[in-house]
């Protein structure tokens, strides 16, 4: 075996004095790789690095799909809703069209949409019947509204803006078993008033367009009718229950709440999309923080592998050990070289699961169709997570996080062992050999 020869020590030579040299990688090299008598302590090495492959690859995921899901439902959900939701105290809002013209003058305001809103009971064809929530609104503003004019699967908006037809969701749609020129019928209990009673309102429309925002629970429920309409239909004839604001940094909606108070001119009260869906978002962040400290078990499991690895290999290596001491290694060489062991799996194993957690992001949706094809089920079914695809977002920070996280471990774990084999007494090493 070569070495590399460093200072002297006592007149004999010191291999490797050098931190790190060539002297010590070898031997941390030699050390890791799998011979005949050492195959027990090589199958601990590799399901230590596995461990910690696995555990990096599933927090690294994990992770992604989390950010997925919370970028994914915020973009649509703000999408077909205001970032600022102004309604009025005292009296209603009659004046919304200058109200809207002002609000949509504010710097940071971009567009201001007056809204009616009601629950009905959509009839379709076959006696097909679903709940609904009917928002009324201009033609012009759901042009402006990417995340329903953008996505429009069958029909146009011509006939919405001529006041003549609705815009339904694709789940809905399908539930109904309508399509785009087919009727539908509302029946909203608030109705004509009678000496009987309130009489329901039953109305029937056409349908114009069919949109499919991606998100189920708003293809499934929302129906759109022009703003005229809506107030006849809810008795609400000249006035609007809210008008929503869409703002460009929906991150700062405090900075302003001053600017269109100012602008309202009236008494106002407003509230915003983390107030409405605080609960929500709240869940989310739990959940997200638990994953974290769950998923980070698997890697520190794998972490304590590779101290039960070194030992093991300590007490084998316990003659080499003596010799290369007595050939003049110091213990800090010695130290340095099962330290190298440790790291090298954990470092590989660490880059391994980056690797793997970064090609499982890429091809997530590809990956949950093949499950989905081989269960015969519906992975991650729509109708419970909101998404008709599953999103992976990778945060730089966080898998620079994760990374830094799991060498961490892996690197602390190697410490004892290493220790321990500097400590080992070359007399009493080879006493018994």
């Amino acid at each position: 075996m070569s070495v590399e020869t460093g200072d002297t020590v006592d007149g004999a030579t010191a291999p490797g004095s050098r931190p790190f040299s060539a002297f010590e990688r070898m031997v941390a090299w030699r050390y890791l790789r799998s011979r005949r008598k050492e195959a027990f302590i090589s199958v601990i090495a590799g399901f230590s690095f596995i461990g910690i492959m696995l555990g990096v690859a599933t927090l690294i995921i994990v992770m992604a799909v989390m950010n997925g899901f919370r970028t994914e439902l915020i973009s649509r959900i703000l999408g077909i809703n205001g970032h600022m939701i102004v309604q009025p105290i005292d009296t209603p809002l009659t004046n919304y069209v200058d109200l809207a013209t002002r609000f949509a003058a504010v710097p940071g305001v971009t567009q201001a949409i007056p809204l009616v809103e009601g629950q009905t009971l959509v009839n379709g064809a076959n006696n097909a019947q679903t709940g609904a929530l009917v928002r009324g609104i201009r033609a012009e503003d759901l042009e402006r509204m990417k995340a329903v004019a953008g996505n429009i699967r069958s029909g146009d908006l011509a006939a919405f803006a001529a006041g003549e037809g609705l815009a339904i969701g694709a789940r809905m749609a399908d539930a109904l078993g309508v399509s785009v020129g087919g009727s539908i019928t509302l029946v909203s209990p608030q109705g004509d008033v009678t000496p009987l009673g309130v009489n329901p309102r039953i109305k029937t429309y056409t349908v114009s367009a069919i949109f499919e925002i991606g998100m189920s629970e708003y293809d499934s429920s929302i129906i759109y009718m022009p703003l005229e309409e809506a107030q006849l239909y809810f008795n609400s004839e000249g006035i609007v229950q809210s008008i929503e604001l869409y703002v460009s940094d929906p991150d700062h909606v405090d900075d302003l709440r001053q600017p269109v108070e100012a602008a309202a001119e009236r008494q106002i009260f407003i509230t915003d999309w983390r107030q409405k869906n605080q609960t929500f978002f709240s869940a989310l962040a739990v959940e997200r923080n638990v994953m974290f400290m769950i998923l980070t078990l698997i890697v520190l499991v794998a972490a304590l592998n590779i101290i039960s690895g070194l030992i093991m290999l300590v007490k084998d290596k316990g003659r080499d050990i003596a010799i290369l001491r007595t050939m003049g290694a110091s213990s800090g060489s010695i130290m340095r070289i099962f330290f190298m062991t440790g790291a090298a799996i954990g470092t590989v194993g660490t880059f391994a699961g980056v690797l793997l957690g970064v090609i499982v992001c890429l091809n997530v949706e590809s990956i949950r169709q093949f499950f989905s094809w081989i269960s015969g089920t519906t992975l991650f079914n729509p109708e419970l997570y909101f998404l008709s695809q599953l999103p992976a977002d990778m945060n730089p920070g966080e898998t620079f996080s994760v990374i830094i996280m799991a060498l961490a471990l892996s690197f602390l774990a190697t410490i004892f062992p290493a220790w321990r084999a500097s400590k080992l007494d070359p007399v009493q090493a080879l006493r018994y050999e």
